[in-house]
């Protein structure tokens, strides 16, 4: 049998969306950039992300098990599967199928529980769609929650303005009790920072803090996990790569502001890939 797994690969689970900068169009250039192959799994089609007022979209549902069944006739394993935003039960579903099917030992598991932000679910997040993804996060290695994905998860309020250290290790630890090994809640608001809590199993909990730069844009969150993933997979130490994803992040927003992107055109991260290593 032919052998497919003589380079690093990352499975990547996530939509497609041509324009925007957001999610596999993200994933593929930055994983690549940093020497590891990245192989999609689609779970829609979109012309441009929702932020935009119009866009098409193709739910891909259907067809991810005879596109994952494929693979699995082809032996390949891989190194690191990497989820985004899963669109309903059934593809969580799907998910976890592929995790206990292709996950070896060398298997990095890092899940992004893309739910919600300022302090509420999306729209298409019902109760038993939270649940569902709750019982993902069993399966991950490594999971990157914001903060209000973090209290989703955890059941616990959701509250405007400043927050603690206290409070925020209390939501690592509450979440680690969940499966993961390692955790980052992202993005905290914290005055003129915005802040990363850093937290692995058996070890103290961190505050990564940095300055707060420009408005929120599009995309930035799949950035700084596809960063992360690949250097889970070549074995970088987590909080190493955590600073290093949040100061890429940042160097991006300003360059997008210098160029005058539009916000729902994520940021151009394209100017620095050769950084990436």
């Amino acid at each position: 049998m032919i052998d497919h797994n003589r380079q690093k690969k990352i499975a990547v689970i996530n939509d497609m969306s041509g324009f925007g900068r957001c999610s596999i169009a993200v994933s593929m250039p930055i994983i690549s950039a940093m020497k590891v192959q990245c192989c999609p799994v689609p779970t829609s089609i979109f012309s441009n992300h929702t932020g935009f007022p119009e866009f098409f979209f193709e739910d891909y549902t259907a067809k991810m098990q005879p596109y994952i069944d494929n693979w699995k006739k082809l032996g390949l394993e891989f190194d690191g599967i990497q989820t985004g935003f899963l669109g309903s039960e059934q593809q969580i579903e799907i998910v976890k199928r592929f995790i206990s099917d292709f996950r070896t030992e060398r298997t990095t598991v890092i899940i992004d529980p893309v739910m919600g932000d300022h302090g509420k679910p999306y729209p298409t997040y019902t109760d038993e769609l939270c649940q569902a993804m709750k019982q993902l996060v069993g399966y991950a290695d490594i999971l990157t929650p914001n903060l209000t994905e973090a209290c989703i998860l955890t059941d616990t309020p959701f509250h405007e303005g400043h927050w603690e250290t206290k409070e925020l290790v209390r939501l690592a630890y509450a979440l680690a009790e969940q499966g993961p090994e390692k955790i980052v809640i992202t993005g905290v608001p914290q005055k003129t920072y915005v802040s990363n809590l850093v937290y692995e199993k058996g070890g103290e909990a961190k505050l990564l803090r940095t300055l707060r730069i420009g408005d929120e844009r599009s995309g930035t969150g799949d950035v700084f996990s596809s960063i992360v993933a690949t250097d889970a997979v070549n074995q970088v130490p987590f909080e190493t790569s955590v600073r290093k994803a949040s100061a890429f992040v940042k160097k991006c927003i300003l360059r997008s502001i210098e160029l005058g992107i539009p916000k729902t055109d994520g940021v151009c991260f394209e100017e620095f890939l050769t950084t990436l290593h």
